[in-house]
């Protein structure tokens, strides 16, 4: 019995242990206690010793298991273009995740930043004006943007948002350009085309951050006021994901004066701003026969500024993507010859625009996209919300039908998701950090994400969304959404690549530091990180076993009543996610990065898992409103779903007997992360999209809202608001019609009987008039004469072709 009792003591405290993670000194008491409780003889304890002797003085571990481990790991060799991209940016909160003990206070104080009176200023008034200015339907069918808004955006600084004000830009912070990109996206694709790329991915960027003074004193006023357009050719024919292979040449000489110049040969395509562009960014691939440079022949992968007016370029062409009528182009240079000043950064950064490209991506995939198509996923919540309740059929609004809810409650949901992703992923940028991994789990993430939402809108509305006209709000971004999908890094490649692929070599406490020590032959580095490896890997099957037997109810987490829970599933989630990766590094090793069906996976989990703390941030930074609580808890199961879904579609696929795998899918399916969303769930959520009030106008706020009725969104607007307010008096109406009051027939047809017999009043009977006909003009579509659909933009304005051809100077 007192064995018994002993044994129980040992195994809970060996658990305990093991969950909390000690060090090996601890680990080596714990081993003496067991050795002197079950009395073992003499030659057992000189066995420990000498074990614990090796394992504890790292001079003689180093030399008995280290070196030899070192020999036996071989790992592939990083080239240097991998090496860059593995250390742009820096590990932010996406690493917590990786050590399976992931600090939930440090993810709560990072920064959530709100929108200052002098950004909401901007929006009200300069934002709003653009907005006006032209609308998406004239935009597209003119095929560009009206001359007086390319002037207004000029006048404005909007393509100097981000350039700070001593170069003559509105110096934004990266949260006020999300703001702002993501209200002109609820208007039009073609506005965040054309802006973001001159705020984002363009020259201006790489100037800030590596351009020598006399090129940012030169070149930022310039982009600043509009007077220079830029644009940045990088993608090529035969180098688009892989843009590292670039054939794009540039050769070293010295001219006939003397001076050192660069000879270009290039050929781009899928150039934003491409054919108008009077400063063209150029990613090509420096050589120095000479070494005029004193950089070798072979200087590497370079950036530099070429004017468009430079003798050899061509341009001028357009590419048409999905018929979206942004400039995207192809650029061409023959023999373009300019000064080796013009490489930005000067030549001491000659070779280094790799580095710099990767850098300004790790930050930059994180801002502009998540913005628009948080712009894109409001709109879509404001228009099918506002429809459901609009749109009758059978006598009732169609959104009340579950088979529309289920739709509206995905398009709710995961709006407020998106939100709170882009306010967490830009409030890190503005503090400094350059979340390389975050960045490339919120391009993909939200692209993906606002595809299916406007899918869903396209299904709500049936008909009225595939009618193009100016009445139809959703068309267009329908067309659109494929563009984001590629552009940046295509998603399939950063799914399977680079959210976890790259990201697991950055963002792990120690496998990095592990790979680099093997590299560089150091066995005190290599010690130094697998021992606290293997230490983690025994913390985190502890973990998994205790947080998954108690549903992670054992983890120690932050959070009210209300959101303690989720935490302590994402606790459980974690160890899980660190556990799982760590056990397909040691059976795959370098090879996992080519198992890019297990590593999508894995990425869909670490996305999710991020999401689901920006949901939680955001909740709390808000200060716990009672009316979005709803939101949160659709918007956590459902994160919690797909994590399952991951888990399970891994477990299926892991290289282990079928006998083994079949038990772990039990235990995992028996108990399971999370569920989806329920349905009453759901319906609270689709109906709050549908009711006017404090819960619609805070998920949906921050996008360009017509007040006009002849403009569609205000037209629709007014008409639920009718609506809603004629609701109750409508209701009296089919109440009496039941009743046999009223001759049977549709409320529309039975007002003027109604107001006879005095179930309503002359009053009410107006209201519901005007509730009928507003709700009749908003379902709506537009039709056209044979004449004006033969004509209907298919004929490029004169103002485009003075902007292809002046620049809109």
């Amino acid at each position: 019995m007192l064995l018994l009792l002993q044994l129980t003591i040992l195994s809970l405290l060996l658990l305990t242990l093991g969950f909390i993670g000690v060090s090996l000194w601890i680990w080596l008491i714990y081993g003496a206690i067991v050795l002197f409780t079950l009395q073992s003889p003499i030659w057992l304890w000189s066995l420990y010793a000498a074990i614990g002797l090796v394992l504890a003085i790292p001079q003689i571990r180093r030399q008995v298991l280290t070196k030899p481990i070192m020999k036996v790991i071989r790992v592939p060799k990083i080239s240097d273009t991998e090496r860059a991209a593995i250390n742009a940016g820096t590990v932010w909160v996406e690493g917590e995740f990786f050590s399976g003990v992931p600090d939930f206070e440090r993810m709560n104080q990072a920064a959530y930043p709100e929108v200052t009176p002098e950004l909401q200023t901007f929006l009200d008034e300069q934002v709003e004006q653009v907005c006006r200015m032209a609308t998406d339907w004239e935009i597209q069918r003119h095929k560009d943007l009206p001359i007086e808004v390319w002037q207004y955006l000029k006048q404005e600084r909007f393509f100097g948002m981000m350039i700070p004000v001593e170069y003559g830009g509105l110096g934004f912070s990266n949260f006020a350009y999300s703001t702002v990109m993501a209200k002109l996206a609820s208007r039009s694709f073609i506005h965040t085309a054309t802006v973001g790329v001159t705020n984002s991915l363009g020259p201006a960027k790489l100037l800030l951050n590596y351009g020598t003074s006399e090129q940012k004193e030169y070149y930022l006023s310039r982009l600043a006021s509009g007077e220079e357009i830029p644009c940045f050719a990088l993608t090529e024919p035969t180098a688009g994901s892989d843009a590292a292979s670039i054939t794009a040449k540039g050769i070293v000489f010295r001219g006939d004066d003397g001076k050192l110049m660069v000879r270009l040969n290039f050929r781009k395509r899928y150039i934003t701003l491409g054919a108008i562009a009077t400063l063209i960014g150029l990613a090509f691939k420096l050589y120095d026969p000479d070494n005029l440079l004193g950089k070798g022949e072979d200087v590497g992968i370079t950036c530099i500024l070429i004017p468009a007016n430079t003798e050899g370029m061509i341009l001028g062409k357009r590419h048409d993507p999905m018929g979206v009528p942004f400039y995207n182009s192809p650029v061409e240079g023959q023999d373009v010859v300019v000064s080796v000043d013009q490489i930005i950064g000067g030549v001491e950064q000659a070779g280094q625009g790799w580095k710099m490209l990767m850098q300004a991506l790790a930050a930059g995939r994180g801002i502009s996209f998540p913005a628009s198509c948080t712009g894109v996923a409001k709109l879509v919540a404001r228009v099918t919300g506002a429809y459901a309740k609009v749109r009758q059929q059978f006598g009732s609004s169609i959104g009340r039908f579950e088979g529309i809810e289920e739709p509206l409650a995905r398009i709710g949901g995961l709006t407020y998701v998106l939100d709170a992703a882009r306010i967490y992923t830009v409030g890190a940028v503005d503090a400094g950090e350059k979340p390389a991994v975050v960045s490339a789990i919120a391009k993909y993430q939200f692209t993906e994400t606002t595809r299916k939402l406007v899918n869903d809108g396209m299904d709500i509305l049936g008909g009225s969304g595939i009618c193009r006209g100016p009445r139809n709000l959703l068309a267009n971004f329908y067309t659109a959404m494929p563009i984001p999908i590629t552009v940046e890094g295509s998603n399939i490649l950063t799914r399977t690549l680079m959210i976890f692929g790259q990201g697991v070599m950055r963002c792990h406490p120690y496998l990095y530091a592990e790979v680099m020590a093997i590299e560089t032959g150091d066995a005190i580095a290599f010690d130094q990180a697998l021992w606290k490896h293997i230490g983690s890997i025994f913390r985190n099957t502890f973990r998994t076993l205790l947080l998954s037997l108690s549903r992670g109810y054992l983890a120690s987490v932050p959070g009210n009543k209300s959101t303690k829970r989720y935490y302590q599933k994402l606790a459980w989630s974690s160890a899980m996610f660190a556990f799982l990766t760590d056990f397909l590094l040691i059976r795959f090793g370098g090879a996992l990065k080519r198992q890019e069906k297990l590593t999508g996976r894995l990425a869909d989990w670490l996305s999710w898992m991020y999401l689901s703390i920006a949901t939680l941030r955001r909740f709390g930074a808000e200060g716990y409103k009672a009316e979005d609580l709803i939101f949160v808890q659709w918007a956590m199961n459902y994160s919690f779903a797909q994590m399952q879904q991951a888990l399970e579609g891994i477990l299926v696929n892991l290289p282990i007997p079928s006998i083994a795998k079949s038990i772990l899918l039990s235990l995992v399916r028996i108990n399971p992360l999370g569920t989806l969303p329920t349905d009453t769930q759901g319906s609270y959520v689709a109906q709050a999209l549908q009711t006017t009030g404090e819960e619609r106008e805070h998920l949906t706020s921050g996008i360009y809202l017509p007040k006009h009725p002849d403009e569609a969104l205000g037209r629709l607007e007014q008409a639920l608001k009718l609506c809603e307010q004629a609701e109750a008096v409508m209701s009296r109406v089919k109440q009496a019609i039941r009743a046999g009051q009223l001759p049977q027939g549709k409320v529309e047809t039975s007002i003027e009987a109604a107001l006879k017999t005095e179930v309503i009043t002359k009053a009410e009977a107006d209201l519901l008039r005007a509730a009928e006909s507003a709700r009749f003009d908003a379902i709506q579509v537009d039709a056209f004469t044979l004449q004006e659909y033969q004509g209907n933009g298919l004929q490029v304005p004169q103002f485009s072709t003075i902007l292809a051809q002046k620049n809109v100077t």
